[in-house]
């Protein structure tokens, strides 16, 4: 016993005044990665310590039992152990009765939505919206699905709505730089992701009109994000620069701190885990996932999974992670890549097989069917969308636009969408 407490005593002597380090640091608001990154770096060292000497705070975040404490307006969280649990096969929302099934897949670089039939595995629709689509995102009360057109490094970025029941498109609406769309856990606000402004803004849902800007000036490139099991904070991701992470507050609305990762890389989607505590990170440089605890936004370890990774899937029943390697890391790879499909076990955390694409390909961004017993995904640099089978891995190839990119799979089970290409709970 004495043991332990002198241990403690130990540990508290140089953690104490470690972390009072860190948090002078945090409420300076720092506005790059540059800026104090000893302090940084002795900030995550004093967290790592932390959990280590806490060694029981996992078991316990794992065994989480109880209502979670959640963003006020947001819908409570059916089961603590597993964010995805109201996302299952056949768990579907009345708001999408009578929605036909489609694949909604914007063609960056033609300017277009090809729209198709997965029965018939055949392109039966298709139109023009803005320039640069990049995202196809369903809408918080499941009502719409939003093009996110931004415009191409100009100033006519634009939102046009789909009537998913009808398949047709609405009116665009000018937004400016809507590289990639999201919804607040409580659906408040729509929050565009304005890429190149360095810059998240929130806006009313239905009519996109401004309700406010948070800048986020330590993170270029600011693209993808997922939301802590409360809702109360978002970690997006920060694509150019060497890339790294950015963590939101949701309750007021302000920057809480930026995160470095372990080497010079690209971040792109990120996922949470089932249980809520360890945010997934793909990385097109460094060739895999980083793992990241999400409320000491610390990184906790790596896993490599293929060339280019890219897009993060979770499997309907929660036990997997899709991951797609678009083949290539760079913007602008060529065809016939050495594209492929991780599949990560979420309870070893390992990757238990890789899918290639035959011939090669650029398998980017997508979702799993309502079943999951499918894996729709864009090939970036082939022009085509693939349909890969969970279960044996078989790839079928339908010629689309020029460089699809954020394909939607609709509907989907769920009660309400986070945005993205279908980020459900």
């Amino acid at each position: 016993m004495r043991q332990h407490v002198g241990q403690w005593f130990c540990a508290a002597l140089w953690l104490v005044p470690l972390l009072g380090l860190c948090g002078w640091v945090g409420a300076a608001a720092l506005p790059s990665f540059g800026a104090r990154e000893t302090a940084g770096a002795l900030c995550s060292a004093a967290a790592s310590a932390l959990r280590t000497a806490r060694s029981g705070s996992a078991p316990l975040r794992e065994a989480r039992v109880g209502p979670v404490d959640t963003l006020p307006g947001m819908p409570p969280v059916p089961d603590p152990s597993n964010v995805y649990s109201a996302v299952a096969a056949g768990l579907f929302s009345p708001a999408v009765n009578g929605t036909p099934s489609r694949i909604y897949v914007p063609n960056l670089r033609s300017n277009d939505v090809y729209v198709i039939d997965p029965q018939r595995l055949a392109v039966i629709d298709r139109f023009k919206v803005g320039a640069s689509p990049q995202h196809i995102v369903p809408s918080w009360d499941l009502q719409t699905l939003w093009v996110a057109n931004n415009g191409t490094r100009r100033r006519y970025g634009s939102l046009t709505p789909i009537d998913p029941k009808t398949g047709r498109p609405g009116e665009a609406i000018p937004v400016d730089d809507p590289y990639n769309l999201y919804f607040t856990p409580d659906g408040h606000s729509a929050i565009v992701v304005a890429e190149r402004r360095k810059r998240l803004d929130f806006r009313d849902p239905h009519t996109m009109a401004l309700q406010q800007s948070i800048p986020a000036p330590g993170c270029s490139g600011i693209n993808h994000a997922d939301f802590s099991i409360d809702g109360r904070y978002a970690i997006f991701t920060c694509e150019f620069r060497g890339g790294g992470l950015v963590k939101i507050d949701l309750v007021d609305h302000k920057v809480l701190g930026y995160l470095r990762l372990g080497k010079r890389g690209m971040p792109q989607d990120i996922r949470i885990s089932p249980d809520g505590t360890t945010f997934y990170v793909a990385d097109m440089h460094a060739d895999g996932v980083y793992l990241v605890d999400g409320d000491s936004f610390t990184q906790t370890d790596f896993i490599p999974t293929g060339v280019g990774t890219h897009g993060l899937y979770p499997s309907r029943d929660a036990s997997k992670l899709y991951v797609a390697n678009r083949g290539s890391n760079k913007i602008h790879g060529p065809p016939h890549g050495r594209g492929s499909i991780a599949v990560i076990d979420f309870a070893t955390r390992k990757v238990e097989k890789s899918l290639p694409i035959p011939g090669g390909g650029s398998p980017d961004m997508g979702n799993v069917n309502a079943d999951g017993r499918q894996l729709w995904l864009s090939g970036r640099f082939d022009n085509a969308v693939y349909d890969i089978d969970t279960v044996t891995g078989a790839v079928k190839s339908i010629p689309v636009g020029q460089e699809p990119h954020g394909l939607t799979v609709w509907p989907q089970p769920g009660r309400y969408s986070l945005g993205h290409t279908g980020n459900m709970r």
